[in-house]
């Protein structure tokens, strides 16, 4: 989630310091990549926070928490138990103690992130990006986290193209009770990739990615929302090529219960 812009003086690294994690249960339809059924439960512990240099988000998802024998994760569909993300940023503002802002640019991040499928080792996603990232702030949308990276593949040990990351939280109406309604989302695009990594099976583009639209209610503890994502060949992955055929291109539905720590 974003946080109000702080100010620019550097002199206490930890004057701007803050955490928050929360626990989602949710449910998706439509899912993509997928070679046929999908929709699935899972567990989400989402966290975030400020210490000093240091920005971080993440979040660890379960699947199929009841091992049940329908949907894309089902129980003996050899799909991955787990996922994780996580992108800590570290703020060359406060590691130099020189205010870099400009424009609408609020504060400058040497920007890091890393995908990691719970699957086999070597065979299941290990990504990793390294780039540059600022807060920007945006007309309406107010804050937003955006970071430029060159992805590096873990299984490969190749660099493999480029990828554009945006991140928003827009609290938008406020209720008397304090409760409010959020517009949140982002945006992951690849591009640059290299078509020759792909194979028969799984062919690749050198292309991709996805945007999440969501629509939020948001109490002190609680949340309950829906998300639109929208996906073309994500994680470069040409949509309905090679052997596989895997759908890759297409809309997915997110419902969200959260409770909050």
């Amino acid at each position: 989630m974003s946080t109000g812009a702080f100010a620019a003086d550097r002199s206490d690294l930890y004057a701007t310091d803050y955490k928050w994690m929360q626990f989602n249960a949710m449910y998706s339809v439509d899912e993509l990549p997928s070679a046929g059924e999908s929709g699935h439960n899972y567990l989400e512990m989402e966290f975030g926070g400020r210490k000093g240099i240091v920005d971080l988000y993440g979040y660890v998802d379960v699947f199929n928490l009841g091992n049940e024998s329908s949907g894309d994760k089902a129980s003996g569909s050899g799909s991955s138990k787990m996922f994780m993300k996580f992108n800590p940023r570290f703020s060359l503002d406060a590691i130099t103690g020189k205010d870099l802002s400009f424009g609408p640019v609020q504060e400058v991040y040497f920007s890091t992130l890393f995908n990691w499928g719970g699957g086999a080792i070597g065979e299941d996603v290990n990504a990793t990006f390294w780039g540059i990232g600022a807060d920007v702030n945006v007309p309406w949308l107010g804050k937003t986290g955006m970071n430029l990276y060159a992805h590096y593949d873990l299984n490969k040990k190749e660099w493999n193209g480029y990828q554009f990351s945006a991140n928003w939280f827009k609290p938008f109406y406020f209720f008397e009770n304090k409760s409010f309604l959020s517009f949140q989302g982002y945006v992951d695009w690849q591009f640059g990739g290299d078509e020759d990594m792909g194979n028969e099976f799984v062919p690749m583009s050198d292309n991709g990615g996805a945007a999440f639209f969501g629509l939020y209610w948001h109490s002190d503890k609680y949340a309950l929302g829906y998300g639109l994502k929208g996906y073309k060949d994500v994680y470069l992955l040409k949509d309905g090529a090679g052997i596989v055929g895997l759908e890759t291109t297409g809309w997915g539905h997110y419902f969200t219960a959260t409770y909050k720590f």
